[in-house]
């Protein structure tokens, strides 16, 4: 898959609702994974989205969660930039230049999900995520 930059909203608990609504606007498929899905079953937020993504049948992506547990969430504030791919090479060189000078919220490394995730806040302040999607398909 070649790179791709879309934005990534993030919700104080309702991004279930709110990615329903984006569907009936832009039409699509919607995928939607919880916290609980990945191990948080017992948790108070294992019902919360921990991972969507919208694609609309005119290209459109929109990637949203529920903030996650530990993280504030500031309404203004409640989005970031996510770059997604398998070019290993390529994605490790926008985190490298992305986050020099800024702040590293999540290194980038192997997660839970199989892939390789960071997210970084850029020298002018905008938050980044970077996903390197795994060999396995």
């Amino acid at each position: 898959m070649a790179s791709r930059l879309n934005p990534y909203l993030t919700f104080g608990g309702d991004a279930r609702k709110a990615m329903e609504f984006y569907k009936e606007v832009f039409g699509g498929t919607l995928e939607l994974k919880t916290f609980g899905e990945f191990g948080q079953a017992g948790a108070p937020e294992a019902d919360k989205v921990m991972h969507s993504v919208l694609e609309s049948p005119s290209g459109l992506t929109l990637m949203a969660s529920d903030t996650p547990p530990g993280m504030t969430y500031t309404s203004g504030d409640s989005f970031a930039m996510s770059l997604t791919g398998d070019d290993d090479a390529e994605l490790r060189g926008y985190w490298e230049r992305l986050s020099a000078g800024g702040s590293v919220a999540v290194p980038l490394e192997k997660q839970m999900w199989g892939d390789t995730f960071g997210m970084c806040t850029d020298r002018f302040g905008i938050r980044w995520m970077v996903n390197i999607g795994s060999a396995q398909g």
